[in-house]
């Protein structure tokens, strides 16, 4: 019953933020009539089943669209799921000698395990879409940058970087071309409302730009910040 007031609430309060970007979308100066909107999902760090860790996701309309379900702190496997529980994505953590944090990204459920080392290879039924490895700052490089997405299994030429701050809610998915395609935002607590804190938060996709796999990435950077 609590949860479900808590849903609730959400749910109104995503209507509020979905209309505050529509407004933040239409004073742009790059606003153009018949220019498709961002959309805007609210992200909640906890599961709908009970000893649960995971996420639970809705959209401006208050449907449940993600759902992520983990029984282990530090799994070497995450399953995205629609509302309805069907595999979006499949995340693995990538086995190899190498002390960087990377993942392998999959679509819908991956079949065997993807990953090469040093000594040995194994073949997957289906290959990643991405890997995404995470940034460690050296001298000279950027402190903002959390992360690097590369197409397929490759680690040359990324296709996207995530800058900003994941511990306050606050980064950017951004394109070669240095254009926004995706927003972790904090959500801020209505007027007289409860706090949030940085257990729910917002997600803001760009125009052509895949919001389950923006939802992937968001399940990396609190595997590789948290």
């Amino acid at each position: 019953m609590k949860m479900t007031r808590f849903l609730k609430s959400m749910s109104r309060t995503v209507h509020e933020e979905h209309h505050d970007q529509l407004v933040e979308h239409k004073t742009d100066d790059q606003y153009h009539e018949g220019t498709a909107y961002p959309s805007s999902l609210i992200v909640w760090r906890k599961s709908l089943v009970i000893s649960c860790n995971g996420f639970t996701v809705i959209d401006s309309g208050g449907n449940l669209v993600y759902r992520v379900d983990n029984y282990s702190r530090r799994p070497e496997e995450i399953t995205l799921m629609d509302g309805s529980g069907i595999p979006v994505h499949t995340l693995r953590r990538c086995k190899t000698l190498r002390l960087v944090d990377s993942w392998f990204v999959y679509e819908e459920e991956a079949g065997d395990h993807h990953c090469r080392t040093s000594t040995s290879s194994t073949k997957s039924s289906r290959k990643p879409i991405c890997s995404v490895r995470k940034h460690v700052n050296i001298l000279h490089s950027n402190p903002n940058v959390l992360a690097h997405v590369f197409r397929g299994s490759s680690n040359k030429g990324y296709a996207y970087v995530i800058e900003g701050s994941y511990a306050h809610r606050s980064c950017k998915v951004l394109d070669e071309s240095r254009k926004v395609v995706a927003e972790i935002k904090r959500k801020e607590a209505s007027k007289g409302g409860v706090s949030f804190g940085h257990e729910v938060f917002v997600l803001v996709v760009r125009p052509g730009f895949d919001p389950g796999f923006a939802m992937a990435l968001v399940l990396l950077l609190d595997q590789m910040c948290s």
